[in-house]
């Protein structure tokens, strides 16, 4: 019998373990994650109000509730935690599906300024995340600076333009729920350093902003002639084209009253965050033009945004886990076809899959082949990895350790935690915020 462990129980874990068990009938799989809860940025990354998407945990709690997978939550692997190598004692493979964790910076003055975070840290508060931090993102704010024009930014956008009776009827935490609904924020800016046509959102998501109840969104005309494509987009592919008609649509819109505006800006890239009273109060950015060959170069002239917020989402980066080979220069880790590759040669019995094995791209689904490729090269090394016997069930070694694990039912207790918070709340289910709480809820399911 096989035993495998999967690190990460984000789309990219689950479908490992979707086609572990599908393609051999006789493994078994422990999904193991630092979190006691499942679902990665399925639960912790999407949007609260985009619950279409968000209903895909659904499908990964099919994987994680088969008779042959084990979820093991609270389990840290690397720093601190279970070492890689201790792992590879006690299964006969180990896949790594553990993501890209942090963002990419933008490396210029006053970027570490009281104010100024990366998007993936305001998701993390309002996702419920337990190691977020309420540092008062929108306190005292009126007007906001988004960095990058990815679907990322467009959430958060979106977010700090959302009134209360939308987001009330979602799992946001209430904490988070109070204060965008005290938010007085009433400007964001969205800014990209280059043209309408090269944006990275996907056209559901920006006309997701035009339908928001009394908001407007602007754009300048000017700005988006800058960008050649954009006077002829015939020649574009069919997303980005589409992205294009919304832009054109709003920026030939007559202007309307609205609480709140979401202004779109191209061709501008930060190059340094002001300060005022040791807080971020504004936001240089210079102008750029098209080089002609895809890239940008600036025209020396500059432009300041007021802004008390500024969130910055210009990417994922992986980072390296402890006792694993990493490539500086991709942040991933060197592997052949999931088969993770240590000074050029095939390490036995470890893999990745996800965004640590192909760099932050794609959609959810995109992790389907690519986990797929990986546990074909897995299973076709099976033979080979069965030769060594294993000392006993990982879990009875985990607990030996000192871990305890959450297991499937203590998550199903958090579960029913949250939806008994949302009822006292007058809400539907809210997420509990913590660690502690958390915790707390999962050890019931023991009492």
């Amino acid at each position: 019998m096989l035993r495998v462990a999967v690190v990460g129980s984000g789309p990219s874990g689950c479908y490992t373990a979707q086609s572990l068990v599908q393609l051999d009938p006789s493994v078994r799989v422990d999904v193991l994650d630092r979190l006691p809860c499942p679902y990665g940025l399925v639960r912790y990354g999407v949007a609260p109000d985009h619950e279409k998407i968000k209903s895909l945990q659904g499908n990964l709690r099919t994987v994680l509730e088969h008779e042959r997978v084990r979820f093991l939550g609270g389990v840290r692997v690397g720093e601190d935690g279970v070492p890689a190598a201790r792992l590879r004692e006690r299964y006969h493979a180990v896949v790594y599906c553990v993501g890209a964790a942090t963002d990419r910076h933008l490396g210029v003055p006053g970027e570490d300024l009281p104010g100024s975070w990366s998007a993936t840290e305001f998701v993390s508060w309002y996702s419920a995340h337990p190691d977020a931090v309420d540092d008062g993102f929108v306190r005292d704010a009126r007007s906001a600076v988004v960095i990058g024009v990815g679907n990322v930014a467009v959430d958060v956008a979106r977010m700090l333009a959302r009134g209360a009776a939308e987001l009330s009827p979602t799992d946001m935490p209430q904490a988070a729920l109070s204060a965008l609904a005290a938010s007085r924020v009433t400007e964001v800016h969205m800014v990209g350093r280059r043209g309408p046509s090269q944006a990275r959102f996907t056209t559901k998501e920006l006309r997701e902003l035009g339908a928001l109840p009394d908001t407007e969104v602007t754009v300048d005309p000017q700005e988006l002639a800058l960008d050649p494509a954009y006077l002829a987009p015939s020649a574009l592919p069919a997303a980005p084209r589409r992205n294009v008609e919304v832009l054109r649509g709003w920026a030939t819109a007559p202007g309307r009253s609205a609480a709140r505006r979401i202004r779109m800006r191209f061709f501008l890239r930060p190059v340094e965050l002001l300060a005022e009273h040791g807080r971020v109060a504004a936001v240089r950015f210079e102008r750029t033009a098209p080089d002609g060959q895809g890239g940008v170069t600036g025209t020396g002239r500059y432009e300041d945004i007021a802004a008390q917020l500024v969130l910055r989402s210009v990417g994922y980066r992986g980072v390296p886990l402890e006792g694993l080979p990493f490539d500086p220069a991709t942040c991933t880790v060197p592997h052949l076809a999931g088969r993770v590759l240590r000074e050029g040669a095939v390490a036995p019995g470890e893999y990745v899959a996800g965004w640590i094995k192909r760099g932050p791209t794609g959609v959810i689904g995109t992790n389907r082949p690519c986990a797929k490729e990986t546990v074909t090269s897995l299973l076709e090394d099976a033979a080979a990895l069965l030769r060594r016997e294993l000392p006993g069930d990982p879990l009875a070694a985990l607990r030996a350790d000192g871990i305890e694990p959450v297991e499937w039912t203590g998550w199903c207790a958090i579960e029913r935690a949250e939806a008994e918070l949302g009822a006292t709340l007058g809400r539907s289910v809210v997420k509990l915020p913590d660690w502690e709480s958390l915790l707390a809820a999962a050890r019931r399911s023991a009492s």
